[in-house]
């Protein structure tokens, strides 16, 4: 099948890329990272597990 320039400006095509999902799973493994870290940090504070500076 031929297409003229004319129907292939009419085509459109999928708006989901492999660049977009990466983009997703990459910030939600950051929102997973930073819930670990303050997670972390809140639970070493509140029962008094921190180290002291000098």
């Amino acid at each position: 099948m031929i297409l003229k320039n004319q129907e292939l400006k009419q085509i459109n095509g999928g708006n989901i890329t492999a660049t977009f999902i990466n983009a997703i799973v990459k910030g939600l493994e950051f929102l997973i990272e930073l819930g670990k870290s303050l997670g972390s940090s809140f639970r070493r504070i509140t029962t008094g597990a921190t180290c002291t500076l000098k």
